[in-house]
Order: structure tokens, then sequence, then C-alpha cells
């Protein structure tokens, strides 16, 4: 059985949203839309339909001209299972004493490494994306060198990986926040099924404006692995919410937007401690002056 998605671009989010708005009174309706910012600091906006019937070309085409957009493409997508596509190929993670893995590969466990446990049906966090594994590769490096901080957030959690890496070795408390609600719902499923209940606590936050994050701060580490714009954007928060000495490991940075966001922490009193790339993403390892 096929079915069928339909995609543009458009300039901004403001547009996309708009656009994706009336693409849900469309017949035959879609049976999910979205919009998603696309990561190569252009600043556009991919909109996404999909639908079990064939969708009218016609109608997508009357809303393409009304909002000054591409043409829509449409394809057939053939009918798959891709969770189980999705866990053939998607082999275990290893990042120094991390092993992030999926059920399927419960039995590669090593018995020296840290185990975190991550369907590849959950959200966005892995640990095979080059953000979420430079994060890890970065949390390492500053255990190695003898962090051992109390008080850990993980912004923009995703599936709580980070988080989860951060109560799997250290005493601490740790939130994971998220503004999207399924990815609370997601990060807390994943928290149980690592058995760190009462270790991690998931909210649903914007930045750091939620009573939850504000009264466990100041944070002796910081992680947020989102884009550039926000990471900008929460420069001056973490500034405050960060310990003075505290560390931030940030990514969702494409190499060539690394200089514009060290520049940005480094005014609002941050020092560049260690830079990695991997492939076309960066991650930045950066500390609180004090």
């Amino acid at each position: 059985m096929l079915s069928y998605s339909a995609l543009t671009v458009a300039p901004d989010e403001d547009a996309a949203a708009a656009l994706c708005e009336d693409l849900e009174a469309l017949m035959p309706e879609p049976t999910g839309t979205g919009i998603f910012e696309i990561e190569d600091g252009s600043g556009l906006w991919e909109v996404g339909a999909y639908f079990t019937d064939a969708p009218d070309a016609a109608g997508l085409a009357v809303l393409a001209t009304l909002h000054s957009v591409k043409d829509f493409i449409i394809s057939e997508i053939p009918d798959q299972d891709w969770v189980s596509k999705v866990r053939r190929e998607l082999a275990p993670v290893e990042a120094g004493r991390f092993f992030v893995y999926g059920s399927h590969d419960a039995d590669k466990v090593p018995s020296d490494g840290v185990p975190l446990l991550i369907e590849a049906a959950m959200a966005f966090g892995t640990g095979h994306h080059g953000t979420t594994l430079g994060c890890l590769r970065a949390f390492d490096r500053l255990l190695v060198d003898g962090f051992a901080g109390d008080t850990i957030i993980d912004v923009g959690c995703g599936t709580a990986v980070l988080a989860m890496a951060a109560a799997a070795v250290l005493p601490g408390k740790v939130l994971a926040s998220d503004i999207d609600p399924v990815a609370v719902d997601v990060a807390a499923a994943n928290v149980a099924a690592n058995n760190l209940t009462g270790r991690v606590q998931c909210v649903v936050a914007a930045g750091f404006d939620a009573p939850a994050l504000r009264d466990e701060g100041p944070y002796d580490l910081i992680f947020a692995n989102i884009l550039k714009g926000p990471l900008i954007g929460l420069a001056p928060d973490m500034a405050t919410a960060a310990n003075d000495g505290g560390f931030v490991i940030l990514s969702g940075i494409l190499n060539e937007q690394a200089d514009e966001v060290v520049d940005v922490f480094c005014a609002n009193g941050f020092n560049l401690i260690h830079r990695d790339s991997i492939v076309d993403w960066t991650t930045l390892t950066l500390r609180q002056r004090g």
C-alpha cells in the first residue's frame, strides 16, 4: 500500500506555520503535517504533509500560490516497516565510556561501559547524529578531566540521552527539559526504561523560564543540543544559569556557524575549552569565567 508526501520550502518559520495550518484543511486530509528548519544556515523551513490517499495536486498548487512558495513536490512512499529497517541499520554507538543501543542489541552491551537504552522509534537523539555523539564525547572528556558536578540540565533534551548519561555516572540531580510535550513524554519513558526514575526530572519548558529550572539552578553543567539561533538567544540566560566555573556543552551547530556561537558565548562570560567536529557538525565545550 502506497502513501504520499508533499513537500515545499517557506522563507521563515511564520510563513511555514501559516502554510502548515492551511494544509490541514485540505481534502483528502493529510494524516500528518510538519515544519522543520533546514539546518544549512539558510533560514529556510521545510513544510511537509503526508497522505494515505493521493493528495489533491491542484489544491496544493493553489496553496503554494497563495503563500508565495515553490510548488509542492509530491512523492509516493512505499509501504515499509520503518522501525524494523532503522533497527537493522542503526548499530550501537560508543562515545567514550557511553554505549547507546536499542533493545535488539542488548546482547552487545560491554561489561565495562555505561549503557544507555534508546529505541530507534523514539525522538531525536539516538547517538548516531554527529551532534549527540559530539556531546557524549565532550561529556566523557570532562569526566576524564575530573568533573563531578552536582546540578546538571539537558535543555532541548529530545530522548534525554544526555541527561541520562549524566545521571548514570554522577550522584547529583539532573533535569531534562524540552519545549515539546511529546519529547518530554519520550524522555520520561526512556528514563524509566533505563531505571533512572527519580534521578532525572523531565519538564516542559522553553529556555530557562520554567520555575522548575530556575529553582534547581545555578548549574555545574548545561547541555544544549539544539540549533545555532536558539543557542545564541539563550546565551545570556545560560550565563546567569551557570555556576561560577560551570560548563556548557553546546551542539546543533554547523561547522561554519561555530565561530559565531563561540563569539557570542565568550561575550557573555564564557571561555572556550574544546571544540570537536564530526562530519558537518561542531560541538563546543565552554566554561563560565566566574
